[in-house]
């Protein structure tokens, strides 16, 4: 298993919930990588890269609430969600990108905000 996410859970309408995705490093810390979200019946979407560079982009739904980090003297990805709403809730992918293109995807994390 090369990504592993965690930290999912439970949260209230202006929660916060922190994501964490422990990777194999290697390739994984020198490239880009991304969390992904899919909502129940929709489409799986982009929700924020960070390069190798530690340069990051958002999706215009989560700009200014979530922040994407990365530790890779740890192996690990993170995703800080605060100011949480009910369409934030979904199955949360941690993944090595090509831009906004995962390559490989975690087994996913379930949010659930209400």
């Amino acid at each position: 298993v090369q990504l592993v996410e965690s930290g999912g859970g439970s949260a209230q309408v202006g929660g916060s919930l922190r994501l964490s995705c422990a990777h194999s490093g290697g390739v994984y810390g020198r490239n880009c990588m991304g969390w992904f979200r899919q909502a129940p019946g929709k489409r799986r979407e982009g929700v924020a890269t960070s390069d190798s560079l530690g340069r990051t982009t958002y999706a215009d739904s989560v700009k200014g609430r979530f922040s994407i980090s990365r530790d890779n003297a740890k192996n690990t990805l993170y995703l800080q969600m605060n100011s949480l709403k009910t369409e934030d809730t979904g199955v949360y992918y941690c993944a090595a990108t090509d831009g906004w293109v995962p390559s490989s995807l975690g087994q996913g994390t379930q949010v659930t905000v209400s």
